[in-house]
């Protein structure tokens, strides 16, 4: 089937399956480095947006050759979210998938959406609808359930409950940058809304990584710089650019409900890739959090 036949609804799905694919290789791409080299996860990150930089700035450019102009408070609030959304969530995740398997790592970070509702209503004045009381409670047991499998595979190693709170931290940054973007996003647009934020986790992950560590510590083996390129390529520039051309074809809503596949396909990949196992409890888990996000995203659409 040619791509000119195929309809706008179609196109949509393939670009948002596309999306959510890059997006679940990062944890696989981040597992790699780590038996490869003994890299620091901020080192790691460093060299993953270096690399995404002047592929953002290729791809990009056009959406930001126009003019446009923010507020004092509106500059501060897109530096907030540049921070949380791309450099706290990313380095909290990096850290956190130093102990735990990259499928658990998936699971948890998809109780974002779970957590953006609950910003929502102690910040943003929202209200917690009643039919939320059940898809929070699965997502809630899910997490639970794929902690507990990785916590007997590893012996009872406390490790995994450190990693389990770092990812945790990761989809509450993530979780703030859900909540918080609207506003931006409607007076930006997203492609532009999206680079900016981009821009400013770029300067804040450098200026981490020259705090902490030489620069020397950005010497790496050439496996390591093929595996953060290929992040920054297959799991930063693209999927963010697949995602914004998905919601211009089916919308926001459907986008998401498609990035379901996320756990999934980083569960697979993990076992495949990483030789990760695949446990009863996890795949329990999987399926409490996946339904529980397509409750919510169903009374959405």
């Amino acid at each position: 089937m040619g791509l000119n036949r195929l309809t706008s609804n179609e196109i949509g799905i393939i670009l948002a399956v596309l999306s959510a694919a890059g997006f679940s290789l990062k944890a696989i791409f981040v597992k790699q480095a780590y038996l490869i080299a003994n890299v620091e996860p901020i080192a790691l990150l460093s060299l993953r947006m270096l690399f995404s930089f002047p592929l953002f700035i290729l791809i990009g450019y056009s959406s930001l050759k126009t003019g446009f102009s923010l507020t004092k408070k509106e500059v501060l609030l897109l530096i907030l979210l540049g921070v949380a959304g791309y450099y706290g969530a990313s380095i909290l995740d990096f850290m956190g998938l130093e102990y735990i398997s990259a499928g658990l790592e998936r699971i948890i970070l998809f109780s974002y959406p779970i957590l953006t509702i609950f910003m929502g209503v102690l910040f943003l004045g929202k209200q917690f609808e009643k039919r939320l009381v059940v898809p929070t409670v699965l997502c809630t047991l899910g997490v639970v359930c794929a902690c507990l499998s990785d916590f007997k595979f590893a012996g009872g190693s406390h490790s995994i409950w450190l990693g389990a709170a770092l990812v945790f931290g990761s989809a509450l940054c993530y979780a703030f940058y859900q909540a918080f973007s609207e506003p931006m996003i409607e007076k930006l647009g997203a492609m532009r809304f999206s680079l900016l934020a981009m821009f400013v986790s770029i300067f804040a992950v450098q200026l981490h990584f020259f705090i902490q560590l030489p620069i020397e510590s950005l010497i790496q083996p050439t496996k390591i710089y093929t595996i953060c390129f290929m992040m920054a390529l297959f799991s930063t520039v693209l999927p963010v650019f697949l995602q914004s051309s998905a919601i211009k074809y089916i919308g926001a809503a459907r986008s998401v409900l498609v990035s379901t596949l996320g756990p999934i396909l980083t569960l697979i990949l993990g076992w495949i890739l990483l030789d990760e196992k695949i446990t009863l409890l996890q795949v329990l888990g999987m399926c409490l959090v996946l339904i529980g996000v397509l409750a919510i995203k169903r009374k959405r659409v």
